[in-house]
């Protein structure tokens, strides 16, 4: 199967699942529950099972196939009485044939929130908020770097997973929401981690899912150099030319460089292709494109956790964010150009832009900007959540 029939179908049973959950709220069979409509089935879509498991895929695509074929061949049945039965015995033959996968892969526990999406934004003061809360709260089992040895770990019946590695993108939004608020337990119905529900709003737990996920990014940059999973630019109120404001998820479908200014940092120069983003210390009398406005050091610190450096560290790093507001490439202080190498956040499953492609008007064949450039835009990325495109 390939990747876009694969996503495609991933995409349609997503959507089909939030339209069954929009309508059995309509209904009032599913109702609101921690701010969005709950989810009142005791299993949704397995999606994990159809990225790992090509096999499957190609029997629930082919299965939804034969129920759609047999669909049509009813609704002409019913139309055309002088072939209604044998048009209803072809539909039943159809379905029977179907290659049906089965239930236990299909199907996976849910939970009410299973489809909730997280309403913060992942803004940076959000991340940074979550940063606070969950030093106050989740520390002690946790740990100060998330790999779950903090003091408290040793008297848990087991210990914390790790959550610096790819676990916070394989589990959906609303069910990490869950499994923090309500905690969890072992099969054996012993608890392994006391829910917060008590001790945190729901606003709180969001954005300590938001920390996470940014604190985790980071280092997966810093141990591998690759962001494995795409994560997005902090959210931020922005200031730009012309006295405009603006928040930066209004610049989605514009590439972004994101610089941060300090002392000694050269200052970067406006590009047609990019829109200019400077955070950090602004030089007397700089005019920059677009700044944050607001909480600065927010932004600093958020964008720090997403580096895996400390915020001191930060002034001289660029960073270049794609259409979709993923965070692509990574320029590091003192490097004089780009290219293709700061590329740390890349796709598998597009081949590589053509050496001998279209270059801007005006741009020489040694630009390592516009190298980069065209294969960031060749090799779009897309993040999963428990198999799920998002």
């Amino acid at each position: 199967m390939t990747p876009d029939l694969l996503n495609g179908l991933l995409e349609g049973l997503h959507a089909a699942q939030q339209g069954l959950r929009t309508l059995l709220h309509a209904l009032g069979w599913a109702p609101e529950i921690h701010g969005q409509p709950g989810w009142p089935l005791d299993h949704r879509i397995a999606a994990e099972m159809l990225v790992v498991d090509a096999g499957h895929a190609r029997r629930v695509l082919w299965s939804l196939a034969c129920t759609g074929t047999a669909l049509v061949l009813l609704a002409v049945a019913l139309s055309w009485r002088r072939a209604r039965w044998p048009l209803a015995a072809l539909a039943a033959t159809v379905l029977v044939l179907a290659p049906w996968p089965q239930a236990h892969l299909l199907l996976a526990p849910a939970v009410p929130t299973s489809l909730h999406q997280s309403p913060t934004g992942f803004s940076a003061a959000g991340i940074v908020r979550g940063q606070a809360t969950y030093q106050q709260h989740c520390l002690r089992c946790h740990g100060t770097d998330g790999r779950g040895e903090g003091p408290d770990a040793p008297q848990l019946v087991q210990w914390p997973p790790n959550l610096n590695g790819a676990l916070l993108w394989k589990r959906l939004d609303g069910e990490l929401f869950w499994r923090v608020r309500e905690g969890m337990h072992n099969r054996a119905g012993a608890r392994t981690m006391p829910g917060t529900g008590a001790a945190l709003s729901e606003v709180e737990i969001w954005e300590v899912l938001d920390y996470l996920q940014a604190h985790a990014a980071g280092q997966m940059l810093r141990e591998s150099g690759t962001w494995d999973r795409p994560v997005r630019l902090p959210g931020m109120a922005l200031d730009c030319r012309l006295g405009r404001s603006r928040q930066s998820r209004d610049l989605v479908g514009q590439r972004v460089r994101v610089a941060v200014a300090g002392p000694g940092v050269a200052s970067v120069a406006d590009d047609p292709r990019l829109v200019s983003l400077v955070a950090g210390t602004l030089p007397q009398g700089a005019d920059p494109e677009c700044s944050p406005q607001g909480d600065a050091k927010a932004v600093e610190q958020a964008l720090a956790l997403v580096l895996g450096i400390p915020a001191a560290e930060l002034p001289g790093y660029q960073l270049i964010v794609d259409r979709a507001g993923w965070l692509r490439a990574r320029g590091q202080p003192g490097k004089a150009a780009w290219s293709e190498e700061d590329l740390v956040c890349r796709s598998t499953t597009v081949p590589r832009a053509p050496a001998d492609g279209p270059v801007a008007a005006g741009v020489g064949p040694g630009d390592g900007l516009e190298a980069l450039i065209r294969r960031m835009d060749a090799e779009p990325v897309r993040l999963t959540r428990g198999g799920f495109p998002h």
